[in-house]
């Protein structure tokens, strides 16, 4: 079961807010939202933009999808033994 998300669209308007210059408390508190939460996701955009080292959206995506398919295949060959 996965964690509950945030529309990418709400991220980005955070993120502005962030680039606007207002405090990082301040945006999380007036939106409820964790603080740590608007870190990361100014975090994970400076690695989109190739500002920080690190795995991008479409990295991790992809090695996520590895993993699980390899989770398959070890069950089925599981199976098969």
């Amino acid at each position: 079961m996965g964690r509950k998300g945030y529309p990418a669209e709400f991220r980005r308007r955070v993120l502005d807010l962030v680039d606007a210059g207002r405090p990082i408390a301040d945006i999380a508190r007036d939106l409820g939202i964790s603080d740590q939460t608007v870190y990361n996701w100014r975090r994970q955009d400076r690695v989109d933009r190739g500002v920080e080292p690190g795995l991008s959206t479409g990295e991790r995506a992809e090695l996520a999808a590895a993993r699980k398919k390899i989770r398959e295949l070890e069950s089925e060959l599981a199976v098969h033994r």
